[in-house]
């Protein structure tokens, strides 16, 4: 046995590598069935129009076999469309898109199919935890910069407080960086970068022919006065970037699985090679169906009946209550700029929880583990989403997801409340 084990241990490039957070708090939740607030989907159904799509796919007989391989051409030729008009530049839809196995498979085939050994790969925290082991698998070096709030004395803090420090940014570029990951929204933190961020960003890689990987699956999860901006349509821009967005954001669909990229087709024929020689093809069904729903909002897009503009004005009353629910409770909420997500400091209640009923060498796992277990209510520790040098910065918070509907939210609300009432006492 010990033979065995000794020569069918993980290779080299993977060793280190543990069961990620989702699969320990996905357990922690069936275990103890707490009111779930840490994982990132919503409780309620998509829009009817969507779910309408697959239904009429499914009864069909046409789309149940293989599809092409870099992409159905119906949705390719859908999202060529869409990004053509938000860019501002025809997108070839044979050689300029790639659909995949949700954004996971865009982000792993970009940084796989661009990342050689030796090469560094910034990465701005908070992040999502599979960039890292993805860059080290395909040989890379993760150099990490971390948004910092300008102002930890203030009473109320928005994601927009936390930026980076441009000094330590220009200096993290040099002539082995061969990627930066940008994220906006940003998820956990729902940062929204500026066009004056986002200008510096471009300005470094072009400077340093760097390749920007944009992961932008919040993107039509915005709340004014704050605004998307692609960082593909600056100057100089689109030939040093590849974007990657997911149907199961922008349609409310996380069970289907369905992301794209989209750049110039020299950069992406790394990723279809990738793409080709490890899933080969998606589910044919999804995809007709989502090209079907995309061509529906193609029609609307930009009016307030578009469900790119809606999901915004659906979210923002769920992001105040829950951000007032938090604040009454003890916690220090962060207001997201986008995304469904938000980040609260916990340390205020540290006195309210035993800390050493659980062993997690971070805080944050102990606070939310001990709060699944005994409190009932289940958040995400965001100390994940940082390096292990940097873990410190995201011990003191908790993750909470908002996209739920709103008798969860005044179930938590209710949760939070009777718990603090009890210590009261």
């Amino acid at each position: 046995m010990a033979e065995i084990q000794q020569k069918f241990g993980l290779p080299k490039r993977y060793e280190g590598s543990e069961p990620s957070v989702w699969v320990e708090y996905i357990q922690l939740a069936l275990d103890y069935k707490p009111l779930n607030l840490g994982q990132g989907f919503p409780d309620y159904p998509p829009p009817k129009y969507v779910t309408d799509a697959l239904l009429e796919v499914a009864k069909g007989t046409k789309h149940h076999q293989y599809t092409r391989d870099f992409g159905h051409p119906r949705l390719v030729e859908a999202l060529a469309k869409l990004y053509s008009k938000l860019i501002g530049r025809d997108i070839d839809s044979r050689r300029e898109v790639m659909t995949t196995l949700g954004a996971y498979e865009a982000l792993y085939a970009t940084i796989t199919g661009h990342v050689d050994q030796g090469d560094e790969v910034i990465i701005i925290e908070p992040f999502f935890d599979c960039y890292e082991p993805m860059v080290r698998y395909a040989g890379g070096v993760p150099r990490f910069i971390a948004l910092k709030p300008k102002n930890t004395e203030a009473k109320f803090l928005s994601s927009g407080d936390f930026v980076l420090d441009k000094a330590e940014l220009e200096g993290l570029f040099n002539t082995k960086t061969k990627a930066i990951i940008l994220n906006t929204p940003n998820n956990p933190l729902g940062k929204v970068f500026t066009l004056e961020e986002l200008t510096f960003i471009a300005d470094l890689c072009k400077k340093h022919n760097v390749l920007c990987i944009s992961d932008e699956v919040y993107e039509w999860m915005v709340y004014k006065p704050n605004e998307h901006i692609r960082i593909v349509t600056l100057p100089g821009m689109w030939e040093r970037t590849i974007t990657i967005g997911s149907a199961g954001k922008t349609f409310s669909v996380t069970g289907w699985k369905l992301g794209w990229a989209y750049g110039p087709a020299n950069l992406m024929y790394n990723l279809l090679m990738v793409h080709q020689n490890s899933v080969y093809t998606g589910c044919t069904p999804i995809q007709e169906a989502t090209a079907r729903a995309f061509e529906k909002e193609l029609e609307r897009l930009g009016s307030d009946e578009s469900y790119f503009v809606s999901i915004s004005k659906e979210l923002e009353p769920k992001r105040a209550f829950v951000a007032k629910f938090l604040q009454e409770a003890g916690f220090k909420p962060i207001i997201p700029e986008g995304g469904y997500f938000m980040m609260a400091d916990w340390t205020p209640l540290e006195s309210l929880v035993d800390l050493n009923a659980e062993t997690d060498k971070y805080k944050d796992y102990r606070f939310t583990k001990w709060m699944t277990k005994n409190i009932g209510l289940q958040g995400i520790p965001p100390s994940v989403f940082y390096s292990e040098e940097h873990k410190s910065l995201g011990e003191n918070f908790v993750r909470y997801c908002f996209i739920k509907e709103d008798k969860n939210l005044q179930a938590a609300a209710d949760i939070l409340n009777k718990w603090k009432s009890e210590k009261k006492q």
